[in-house]
């Protein structure tokens, strides 16, 4: 299995390849060359399979047992979810009226993110070990990707993580999580910006292609294709769990309710889709309405301000991942796909060429919901179920009630729930709601932080740097005694 990137410059990779490299060099992401397709036997076969059964049959399909051996494979999954507090790792919930919502949130950091994060954690260190190497990863976060990248490398031995948060902008808890781990490989700074402001100096580091070799840097946000494959899975199991019978011809539909802010998830669920999966796929955003925008009418242009909202995760102007939608209903077609970029990035708007957009739309559906609709949806959800929703399942949640008042014959329908409520007590509270708290989670109060402050007017790019060659000087030096 070969991947390509969307823009077409860069030579192919193996999956390996892949994983350690984050952005291609030319600036685009990686894609699997060419997609198997799956025929109804498969998944046939493949509709009674647990979660953790779902992705090793995926990772296997687009890893190859030549860089992984099967049994290597299933190991290192097993040993990913080996500490998420449920015996399935997902979970159905069915509610009342129809309305199911998939548990994504029984990792240790209560975010759908260590589902990912743990598999790829896995696959990084299984080659570093092999390959006797060493790699800093990079991650900017708006909440949930720095504790369970932070969760999924502390301690090891041939990984550094450095997290950057955006101080004030995320929960207090998610703080929490990422500040009280106090290993030695792992290294928090605290930036005054919002999480697009603090992709700037880690996209300024990863440009400078020459420091990024000699520092073994990568990055682990949902841009790293690992993270992609995995999050396939969800689709599946919500299809499997779903589906009111696979004896149809054709197979019935599912409609999958997907809340997203870098459209990770929906990039997942149209690979799905285009490997065979009968799913309808509805995307589901806060005010932060760049996706539903260019669903509707074409236009992927940045709004003038990233707006601060109840489902914070995905407070996101900039959603790398649809680069990968588009270069998919584009046909693979890297001219175009660079062109698009490119001019997105310089300047910040771009009109989907008729033919384009005419496609995302033929197999996505969108809305974009307000904070009052957020909690809205959680105060019913609680008033009809006893069931207290996260603000961002909450985002996917609207769109069933909305169908559901409308009377429309729907499919069936599974709404994905990224995190526990319980990272999100004041949302809680402001859906006039009682919050949860585990005691894993009350215990965070306690316990000593460690962070680095980046202020205003500090040169960011520049402590980034100097930590990074610090912690390669530390390595090397590690690894000289140890040859010793």
């Amino acid at each position: 299995m070969w991947y390509v990137s969307t823009r077409g410059i860069a030579p192919r990779v193996n999956f390996e390849g892949a994983l350690f490299s984050g952005y291609a060099p030319d600036g685009g992401l990686f894609m699997p060359e060419e997609l198997p397709q799956l025929d109804r036997e498969t998944l046939c076969q493949w509709s009674t399979l647990s979660y953790p059964d779902l992705v090793k049959e995926l990772c296997a399909l687009f890893i190859g047992s030549e860089l992984i051996p099967k049994d290597d494979l299933n190991d290192l999954i097993d040993q990913a979810f080996s500490r998420f507090r449920h015996k399935e790792v997902v979970r159905l919930s069915r509610l009342k009226n129809g309305l199911n919502v998939l548990e994504l949130w029984h990792g240790v950091t209560y975010a759908f993110k260590d589902l990912s994060l743990s598999c790829t954690a896995q696959f990084l260190q299984y080659f570093l070990e092999k390959r006797e190497k060493h790699v800093t990863v990079v991650v900017g976060t708006s909440g949930d990707t720095g504790s369970a990248a932070i969760e999924s490398v502390k301690g090891a031995k041939n990984v550094d993580i450095i997290v950057l948060l955006p101080k004030g902008h995320c929960t207090k808890i998610q703080e929490l999580q990422m500040t009280t781990v106090l290993k030695e490989n792992v290294h928090v700074f605290g930036a005054e910006g919002n999480s697009d402001e603090l992709d700037e100096p880690i996209k300024t580091v990863f440009a400078d292609v020459a420091f990024v070799k000699k520092h073994n840097l990568m990055s682990l946000n949902s841009i790293n294709w690992s993270r992609v494959l995995v999050q396939m899975a969800h689709h599946f199991l919500a299809y499997f769990q779903c589906t009111p019978s696979l004896d149809t011809h054709p197979l019935p539909l599912v409609e999958v309710v997907v809340p997203t802010g870098a459209a990770g998830n929906l990039a997942a669920g149209y690979i799905a889709q285009k490997i065979g999966l009968p799913i309808r796929l509805v995307v589901a955003v806060n005010r932060n309405d760049i996706i539903h925008r260019t669903v509707q009418q074409g236009d992927f242009s940045l709004s003038k301000a990233v707006k601060s909202t109840l489902a914070s995760a995905m407070d996101i102007q900039v959603p790398y991942n649809m680069e990968r939608v588009f270069w998919l209903l584009s046909g693979s077609d890297s001219q175009v796909t660079r062109a698009l970029m490119e001019q997105f990035e310089r300047t910040q708007s771009v009109n989907l060429p008729k033919e384009l957009h005419s496609k995302l739309s033929e197999v996505v559906t969108s809305e974009s919901v307000s904070d009052e609709a957020i909690t809205q949806t959680m105060g019913r959800c609680w008033d009809e179920n006893q069931y207290l929703l996260c603000p961002h399942s909450a985002v996917a949640v609207n769109y069933h009630y909305q169908q559901m008042d409308r009377q429309q014959p729907s499919t069936p329908r599974c709404c994905l729930a990224p995190a526990s409520a319980a990272k999100f007590p004041e949302a809680v509270l402001a859906a006039g709601l009682t919050p949860e708290t585990p005691a894993e989670i009350v215990a965070l109060e306690h316990k000593e932080t460690r962070c680095t402050l980046m202020q205003r007017g500090d040169n960011w790019t520049l402590m980034l740097q100097d930590t990074i060659e610090d912690l390669s000087r530390r390595w090397r030096g590690h690894a000289l005694n140890a040859s010793q």
